[in-house]
């Protein structure tokens, strides 16, 4: 900035003397994220009577606050956030000219809405909630190629959630008899459809995201025998 030097708030910066005191005996931080000399920074602007002065003090001020946040950068309208806490720690106490429409104290001083926590059972656990929503979608598709496939699809799945928590094979009917559960009996396979077996879904499980924690172990245990098996040999 332009004669950034003889501005307010270099001769602020320029005299300011870090006083020894408690943090409990100085005034309350409003966003301690900025720190306390920016908060001090935008007192003295506020005191400014002058009100060009003022506005080249809240211009500098905004700079030094975005140098001090630079990951706020990829938020949208970022300046348009500093200039709100600019006005926030000021406790809207600054009287500057704004770039954007200055925030009013009321919309801080509501309560947000009350969370409402989700109700329900979930009738199988090891499948999860989102399996019920997907089965709901698919039991209101129309009877055809398309609903076949989807529950066919859904039914590996329930397979493979199964496996993913349980190491012990299951039979196909097992699955069948559980989706119609879950369905309400609107979901139904064909005894003769063939599900992915369950080799397929063990591998597919420890490649893409599911019970790899056997991975290390088998590692580590490969190179024990390594180790072993070197040793062994120059024994001989």
């Amino acid at each position: 900035m332009k004669n950034f030097k003889n501005s307010p708030i270099f001769r602020y910066i320029y005299t300011f003397k870090i006083m020894m005191e408690y943090n409990t005996e100085r005034p309350k931080m409003i966003i301690p994220e900025y720190g306390r000399n920016v908060q001090s920074m935008i007192d003295y602007c506020c005191e400014l009577k002058d009100r060009e002065e003022r506005n080249l003090c809240a211009k500098a001020i905004i700079q030094v606050m975005g140098q001090l946040n630079p990951h706020l950068r990829d938020v949208a309208d970022f300046t348009h956030k500093l200039w709100d806490h600019l006005f926030i720690i000021s406790e809207f106490r600054l009287d500057v000219d704004s770039p954007y429409p200055r925030p009013k104290p009321e919309t801080f001083k509501e309560k947000p809405a009350r969370l409402t926590y989700p109700v329900g059972k979930i009738k199988f656990k090891h499948y999860g909630k989102t399996i019920e929503a997907i089965i709901k979608k698919a039991k209101a598709l129309k009877d055809g190629p398309e609903k076949d496939e989807l529950t066919r699809l859904i039914a590996n799945h329930l397979k493979k959630s199964y496996i993913n928590w349980n190491k012990d094979s299951i039979t196909d009917d097992v699955i069948f008899k559980n989706l119609t559960d879950l369905s309400d009996g609107e979901l139904k396979l064909d005894e003769s459809v063939a599900l992915s077996s369950h080799q397929e879904l063990v591998r597919t499980n420890n490649s893409g995201g599911g019970s790899s924690n056997n991975k290390p172990r088998h590692k580590f245990q490969n190179n024990k025998h390594k180790k072993h098996f070197h040793k062994h040999n120059k024994k001989h």
